[in-house]
């Protein structure tokens, strides 16, 4: 039996899991408990093998219309905020940032994460997108890093990705002006990947999800996506190259490479045995995650 949450539908089928935003009467707005609920499901994903790719996608006309609103204006003062069961983590008296939190889980996620964004993402809800690997969306959706038009500065350490994903000037003119960006202009500036009627999306999604599940290794799959995220931390190529050499070192002489040769020659589909949970190499010796201080 699928897991159950309170902010979200979990569904598994195929190798391909589906994370659905599902507060379909407050167009999915995230909330602290979406965000621990989210950050679960990524641990769930994380540790079943069975589990070879992810979709995230909302319920309703809305992907995630960012922060719930419904505190009124003390939504973002987290100063006066009381602890409960859902509050921020707070370090030297400074609350981190939630949606900061749920980014850096997504960042380091050892499946490929394929967003279907099916209507409007504003705020928290664009900026979960960005450490997400393929993004794709319906010709209905919007995107809005609305947070100058809030009073406050973007979360989900966009500063580090929305310019990665899009480039600074992109970037800056959209957290500038908090205006919604409609799909073709989010298409075009590589936002996403590709634009699809929006009873078609769910489709385009599982069928790019299945294609991973299908034919690609899923250790390869962790290791590639480990790589290409973190080489973007790296000062020098250097330090790409060594871990890239590691990582074929370890992987040349493993059953999924011998696998995967006859599979090619024979013209068949590969049947990879190899599991993340057991036969995921380091090749970052000495790599350690950056407190927040």
């Amino acid at each position: 039996m699928d897991p159950m949450f309170e902010t979200l539908r979990y569904e598994r089928k195929d190798r391909v899991a589906t994370v659905c935003l599902s507060r379909p009467d407050r167009m999915n707005a995230f909330t602290a408990q979406m965000r621990l609920d989210l950050i679960a499901a990524f641990d769930l994903t994380d540790a079943d093998d069975d589990v070879r790719a992810v979709i995230v996608t909302g319920e309703g006309p809305a992907f995630c219309a960012g922060a719930d609103l419904s505190k009124g204006p003390s939504t973002f003062d987290y100063a006066s905020r009381r602890d409960d069961a859902t509050a921020l983590e707070v370090v030297n008296g400074v609350a981190r940032d939630g949606g900061g939190q749920l980014a850096l889980r997504i960042f380091k996620s050892l499946k490929p994460i394929i967003a279907a964004v099916n209507g409007a993402a504003v705020g928290a809800g664009v900026t979960m997108l960005l450490p997400m690997d393929i993004r794709m969306a319906s010709t209905d959706a919007k995107f809005g890093f609305v947070f100058a038009r809030r009073g406050v500065t973007p979360d989900g350490v966009a500063s580090w990705f929305l310019p990665r994903v899009v480039g600074p000037s992109a970037a800056l003119e959209w957290c500038y002006s908090g205006r919604l960006v409609p799909a073709v202009e989010a298409h075009e500036r590589g936002l996403v990947r590709s634009l699809h009627a929006p009873e078609d999306l769910i489709g385009a999604a599982r069928a790019v999800a299945l294609d991973i599940a299908d034919q690609a290794a899923p250790v390869s799959v962790a290791l590639t996506r480990r790589l290409i995220w973190r080489a973007l931390t790296m000062a020098h190529p250097m330090e790409t190259h060594r871990a890239d050499s590691r990582a074929l070192r370890a992987r040349g002489g493993s059953r999924d490479a011998k696998e995967g040769v006859a599979a090619f020659l024979q013209r068949r589909t590969p049947q990879f045995l190899d599991q993340v949970s057991t036969d995921l190499p380091e090749v970052f010796p000495g790599w350690e995650e950056p407190e927040f201080r």
